[in-house]
């Protein structure tokens, strides 16, 4: 009997042994495939120091310690009909922020055609900052908009997101309105064509979920419909089946992802992300509707912003203070009137804006 039990607990635990040594080879191997590296790059050629005031090269991200609140780019690049080593304009940007002391997770959706200043460049889109000088003045370009260092960036394009949604056994959401646009690059392959109500997303059809702008409220409710699934799809990233998958979810994804995330780094943010629960997750738009300035550039609309007080928004935010306090009213030269809005922190109902997209 005690030599029974005795091969019993051997078998058990050189069962533990592989499966630790398996997740441990496969995440490690991930770490490495998706690391960026100076000579080689999943997003495009280097960039030139020489086309550009601030290069890739020339902005040396914050270093996280551990103990403050990490804040992570997340660029969604539409590679479609590029050039080789052609870098892509960022079709989404995110910021994912999470405070590891209370454990509080926060999701920044940035409308796309936010008229900023990008170091080196002068005044453009935000989201030609990737193009212009890679994922680093990206970083740059952001954080001096939001006030906040930008540590990390993850970058992935249409094939990764298609990538993650199947491997996680896709999304079941309800879907708001019926949405179809028909999409003649690459032969139709991106079309949209989803109807209204209950359904279970695949990564094809999850694509064309966060994809559609073509209606009254453009990019205002697309990035609405992107924090709601990202939502979704962390809260079943964090569920015990997917744990168990992650090892073939990483090995689906890996082709398609690059970080500055360091293997260490990884293993860091992954452990507060968990803690982290997508439940409370906290998710807004940037710049909200509130703030949001119409202007002209070369006769064509743009979104500008009095970069103050949307940096005081967003630390309100982070303070767990009403952001939407009352304040004085301001303009910020940009030759414009603020758009007050009846629906308070940038959520796409009633906004009231028009579709300001430049492309």
């Amino acid at each position: 009997m005690v030599r029974t039990v005795k091969w019993v607990f051997i078998t058990l635990l050189l069962a533990v042994l592989a499966a630790t040594g398996y997740y441990t080879y496969g995440f490690l191997r991930f770490a490495n495939n998706i690391q960026s590296h100076p000579y080689s790059s999943k997003i495009g050629s280097t960039v030139n120091p020489k086309q550009v005031g601030m290069s890739s090269e020339s902005y040396v991200p914050p270093k996280w310690e551990g103990n403050q609140r990490v804040n992570v780019l997340i660029l969604g690049g539409d590679s479609r009909g590029l050039k080789k080593n052609e870098i892509p304009r960022s079709d989404s940007m995110m910021v994912a922020s999470i405070d590891p002391v209370t454990k509080k997770a926060y999701l920044f959706s940035i409308l796309r055609d936010t008229y900023v200043k990008i170091p080196g460049q002068g005044e453009d889109r935000i989201n030609t900052a990737l193009s212009t000088g890679g994922p680093n003045l990206a970083m740059k370009t952001v954080s001096d908009l939001m006030g906040i260092p930008i540590q990390y960036y993850v970058y992935t394009d249409f094939k990764g997101f298609i990538a993650l949604v199947d491997a996680i056994g896709g999304i079941d959401l309800e879907v708001e309105k019926d949405m179809k646009y028909s999409d003649a690059e690459d032969g139709h392959e991106y079309d949209i064509n989803l109807k209204k109500g209950m359904q279970h997303l695949d990564g094809k059809t999850a694509l064309q979920y966060v994809r559609f702008r073509h209606d009254a409220m453009s990019d205002f409710a697309r990035t609405e419909r992107q924090r709601k699934f990202i939502q979704a799809v962390a809260q079943k990233m964090q569920t015990t089946g997917s744990l168990i998958r992650s090892p073939r979810i990483l090995n689906s994804i890996d082709p398609y992802i690059e970080t500055n995330l360091t293997t260490t780094d990884m293993l860091k943010l992954g452990s507060l992300a968990y803690e982290a629960k997508a439940e409370g997750m906290v998710s807004q738009q940037v710049p909200p509707s509130d703030l949001l300035i119409e202007k002209r550039v070369g006769g064509a609309e743009v979104l500008a912003v009095n970069k103050d007080k949307l940096q005081a928004y967003v630390q309100a935010l982070f303070e767990g203070r009403d952001p939407n306090a009352p304040a004085e009213k301001s303009s910020s030269g940009g030759g414009g009137k603020t758009k007050q809005e009846s629906s308070r922190g940038g959520s796409a109902a009633n906004a009231g804006v028009k579709n300001t997209s430049l492309r």
